[in-house]
């Protein structure tokens, strides 16, 4: 449809066809949205095909446009269309957007780039739009089919660059598609060990992207026999200026697949101790518990002395220590320490807290308390500050005394002409 076309078909509408068009469109959109709403009454809000509001999915403006080109089809024997003609093409639009955006937010939650992404992609998708309303995406094209651009002997149109681009998007989103729903509706069920569904939902990702950017490539007309060349390129590369990178990812589906650190572990790399947040295929996240967090590449985790404080059980024993005089009982103060230990939730009961008399100090006896906790990430001060105001409030009840420190200095003798100050009398 050109624009004289358009401008023919408009000066034709009379006023009772375009009633019956607006009102086939209002039906049509109302059995859309009273499906997707049906359907998507019980779905969670990432969506892909629902959405937060059922509208703002992919299964909307799908329904709307399948119906809305039926519609059409019917509409057409009778009179002559042009309501339904640009519907159809707003909702081919608003597809292509919806289906960009939702999978991009829901692979990428957190990236900055989708936005621009999901922005341009409107703007283009409008933009095409109007053009073909209007009649103007005919020659359009053309225009760009014209104009080529040299890669050495080889040249290339625009529109042929432009095809490329929009097929290689599409296999690439619908590639990013199918990898998420595996991961979130098949992997979560079958394999319950986060660790190795992080290591298979990488590895589908990869695959499933590696063949829809060789299925786009073919769709181009790239030869891909002439890939071998750049794979051949791309070894030389990690053989010597990539290794360090290649060496990080191997590393990391080395660890998935070991299981020998895994997501929730508590570790000890280098004097950080923290929680394993997340195992990427290049590095680890490591936070510790007063929030601050590591970043520490996957060979450093093959390669280097490793604790995992939770590889056995998920026991963390912290202690706290005391001195209390020499005349104190050394059962009662034992008793004391337990019974503050006992009385925190947080406090495992299995092994029940113990104290020792480690110690004969200077200044009194001391003692070390020993108790364990399953949830080191909640924090370990603020537990171990609770116990001890228990135990400094029961050994003040009990009458026990906590020494200060004391220092008895012995003069064996003084020189001649030294006089010793007096001494200021008691208060």
């Amino acid at each position: 449809m050109n624009l004289d076309d358009f401008m023919a078909r408009l000066a034709q509408v009379q006023a009772r066809g375009l009633w019956i068009e607006l009102a086939a469109l209002v039906a049509c959109v109302a059995l859309a949205w009273g499906v997707s709403r049906w359907f998507g009454r019980d779905q969670p809000s990432d969506s892909i095909w629902f959405g937060a509001r059922t509208f703002d999915g992919l299964l909307f403006p799908l329904l709307a446009l399948v119906f809305t080109e039926l519609a059409r089809r019917v509409v057409h024997d009778f009179q002559v269309v042009v309501v339904l003609r640009i519907a159809v093409s707003v909702f081919v639009s608003l597809a292509a957007i919806r289906l960009i955006a939702r999978v991009l937010r829901a692979v990428f939650p957190a990236s900055t780039l989708v936005r621009l992404i999901e922005r341009t992609v409107s703007w283009a998708a409008w933009a095409g739009a109007v053009l073909w309303i209007v009649g103007l995406l005919p020659p359009v094209l053309a225009e760009l089919d014209d104009i080529t651009l040299a890669f050495g002997k080889t040249r290339v149109s625009l529109l042929t660059f432009f095809q490329g681009t929009l097929s290689a998007g599409l296999v690439l989103v619908v590639a990013l598609w199918i990898s998420s729903t595996i991961e979130k509706r098949i992997l979560r069920e079958a394999v319950t060990d986060l660790s190795m569904r992080k290591v298979a939902s990488n590895a589908i990702r990869a695959i499933l992207l590696l063949i829809g950017l060789l299925f786009a490539l073919s769709a181009v007309g790239v030869d891909l026999t002439a890939l071998s060349v750049l794979g051949g390129a791309l070894g030389v590369g990690l053989g010597f200026g990539l290794q360090k990178l290649a060496a990080n990812y191997v590393s990391g589906f080395v660890i998935l697949l070991e299981r020998s650190i895994r997501i929730g572990d508590n570790v000890k790399v280098d004097s950080f101790e923290g929680r394993i947040t997340d195992i990427k295929t290049r590095y680890t996240l490591i936070r510790a518990g007063n929030g601050r967090e590591a970043i520490v590449p996957n060979e450093s985790l093959i390669t280097s002395r490793v604790e995992n404080l939770s590889i056995s059980d998920r026991k963390f024993n912290i202690t706290t220590a005391i001195v209390v005089g020499y005349e104190s009982s050394v059962a009662q103060v034992q008793s004391i320490l337990v019974e503050a230990a006992k009385a925190q939730a947080r406090v495992m009961t299995d092994p029940s807290p113990i104290a020792y008399l480690t110690n004969f100090a200077p200044d009194g006896l001391e003692f070390t308390l020993h108790f364990w906790v399953t949830d080191p990430e909640k924090g370990r001060d603020n537990l171990r500050s609770a116990i001890n105001i228990a135990i400094l409030e029961g050994l003040r009840a009990a009458g026990i005394d906590i020494p200060y420190p004391q220092r008895v200095l012995r003069v064996a003798s003084l020189p001649e002409g030294f006089q010793q100050a007096p001494t200021a009398p008691p208060v």
